[in-house]
């Protein structure tokens, strides 16, 4: 897998090195805890960490990208 894309309150970041289910495990542990930090990139080129931070009723989506 390249990177996964993912969108949280309507902007776009990205994470890579990571695969797909041990990221969504994260989040959704993050959920149950009540609240957690994600560490993610944001930006085009050069990317720039960045934390978003995880809780109930937050919308997040996750889109996982493949190498080609």
């Amino acid at each position: 897998m390249k990177r996964i894309d993912i969108y949280y309150a309507g902007q776009h970041y990205s994470v890579s090195g990571r695969e797909y289910e041990d990221l969504r495990q994260e989040i959704l542990d993050g959920v149950a805890a009540g609240r957690a930090w994600l560490r993610v990139n944001i930006g085009e080129g050069q990317n720039v960490p960045c934390d978003l931070l995880i809780s109930p009723g937050v919308p997040i989506s996750l889109v996982p990208i493949a190498a080609t």
